[in-house]
């Protein structure tokens, strides 16, 4: 199962999918906000939402698990 992970540390602004949902490469599927920008984490392949591992206001660190793919 690929894991979509926090490319760098940040809150996180807005999640934009919810589990049983399908992905394509290249769309977004959280919103990390870092240093005041707003900063979109891509799906790097396709696959169903199995799991969301983080809610807004959330902070995470680099290298954390995001979203779950199946």
């Amino acid at each position: 199962m690929p894991d979509i992970i926090a490319n760098m540390a940040g809150t996180i602004f807005k999640v934009l999918v919810q589990v049983e949902d399908k992905v394509e490469p290249g769309q977004d599927v959280i919103i990390l906000e870092s240093m005041k920008m707003e900063i979109p984490i891509q799906a790097e392949t396709a696959g169903t939402v199995t799991e969301v591992k983080v809610e807004e206001g959330e902070f995470v660190n680099e290298g954390g698990v995001l979203v779950v793919l199946e």
